[in-house]
């Protein structure tokens, strides 16, 4: 099953096996037709019209408001409608730096966001740390904090890339099953669970000392 999006050929895309085992871990057990046609359709409408949090720390951000300007108009995708409020976005494009004090309100952030939710992590910071990764005071990155779906490296990363970064969750938004999605929520449930906010707070506290 050739998943793509935005009229982008499948052949320009990289990392295409892993899109493709995912088709095959939701397809495993079948799907009724009525119901998977119903996903799909549902999936096409969510997948073409992704709501971002606002949510920006440091020079990453910068590259992502740029995505509304003239140059890469990302109203052209369905992705303008950036909102201030956890609860009416879909997914939080974690751009820039987190500090270990953010990270509770961060984890807060997440937890009310609508589900289904999803979380890219934009530029090194966000995946390791970038360049305070032996800090004392920034998170290793955001992997451990929360579930991630699409990781864009870059230092800062280009505009472009932030958008084929939004375009790859685009394309795993359209190949889930969103009546009885349960093998994304419990999974969701899963990591949350393992990865406790207290306890990391505990961590930070103890490190500051």
């Amino acid at each position: 099953m050739e998943v793509t999006t935005k009229s982008m050929p499948y052949e320009a895309w990289k990392d295409n096996g892993y899109i493709e085992n995912l088709v095959k871990e939701l397809n495993a057990n079948g799907t009724n037709v009525v119901v998977g046609s119903l996903d799909k359709l549902i999936n096409w409408g969510r997948s073409n019209s992704l709501w971002p949090l606002t949510f920006a720390t440091s020079c990453c951000g910068i590259e992502f408001v740029s995505l509304g300007a003239a140059r890469y108009d990302m109203a052209r995708f369905g992705w303008e409608v950036a909102r201030s409020s956890p609860r009416q976005a879909d997914f939080m494009m974690v751009a820039g730096t987190i500090v270990n004090r953010m990270v509770p309100v961060f984890r807060r952030l997440y937890d009310q966001l609508a589900e289904p939710k999803y979380v890219i992590a934009c530029g090194g910071c966000a995946i390791s740390g970038g360049p305070f990764k032996n800090s004392y005071h920034v998170a290793k990155g955001i992997g451990d904090i929360v579930p991630v779906d699409v990781w864009v490296p870059g230092c800062p990363p280009r505009p472009d890339a932030m958008i084929y970064g939004i375009m790859q969750l685009s394309r795993k938004v359209k190949v889930e099953k969103f009546f009885g999605g349960v093998n994304r929520q419990e999974k969701q449930k899963q990591f949350l669970a393992d990865n406790p906010v207290a306890q990391k707070a505990e961590e930070i506290i103890k490190g500051d000392d």
